[in-house]
């Protein structure tokens, strides 16, 4: 079962980190990515009004082996950074455990939510930034349910399917387009199984996007 760590880590406690925090105006996002190389920092971007010194300070740093500026937007840069030995040991610890980035930011303190694919990923992590000396704050873990379906947010299969079909033919539209009778007739159910399937999955989506809550157990239909 699949365990979702967030932490919090002071930006001294890694070498990206210390980079950033060294540029106040300047704010850093990790890509989303499953690390696969000791030597590579997944994706990053680059926010903020001293975009320019922050690369020249990339190019200077000792621990810095080459950057990429793979994109360039107005006040943001998508980079690619290869780091000389010692390797960036927080994002080698995260590539060793088999986890993979969902989240990180920051500029003094940073955070990340992580996602391990067990307990015991999250112990070996633990274990690796207690033997190289990094030291963060867990505020949360928690696992995700053993999923009833491959459906996202923790929807059941009738979940998805009548909520779906309620966004598609305009239920939430404005003037709204369908009705929950006219989706029992399309879908051969009740009207009262329409509106619980979509009150309950609306629920259920609304909670993971809006509250960034962990999916729960589907109720039943």
């Amino acid at each position: 079962m699949s365990v979702i760590a967030e932490f919090t880590i002071e930006a001294e406690e890694f070498l990206l980190g210390q980079l950033v925090a060294a540029h106040p105006s300047v704010t850093v996002e990790l890509e989303r990515v499953v690390p696969a190389a000791r030597r590579v920092m997944p994706y990053v971007w680059g926010y903020g009004e001293e975009l320019d010194a922050f690369e020249n300070h990339l190019s200077a740093d000792e621990a810095v082996r080459r950057f990429e500026t793979l994109d360039r937007l107005d006040g943001s840069a998508l980079y690619k950074i290869e780091w000389e030995e010692p390797t960036e040991e927080l994002v080698t610890g995260i590539a060793e455990t088999d986890a993979t980035i969902l989240e990180a930011h920051g500029a003094d303190e940073w955070r990340f939510r992580i996602r391990f694919p067990s307990h015991e990923g999250l112990s070996e992590f633990h274990t690796f930034c207690r033997t190289h000396g990094i030291q963060y704050l867990l505020t949360r873990v928690y696992a995700l349910p053993d999923p009833v379906s491959d459906r996202p947010y923790g929807l059941t299969d009738a979940q998805y399917d009548t909520l779906t079909q309620a966004v598609e033919r305009g239920y939430f539209a404005v003037p709204r387009r369908v009705t929950f009778a006219e989706l029992a007739s399309e879908l051969d159910i009740s009207e009262q199984a329409v509106s619980e399937r979509v009150r309950r999955g609306a629920n259920a989506v609304l909670t993971r996007v809006l509250l960034d809550e962990p999916p729960r157990r589907a109720e039943r239909d």
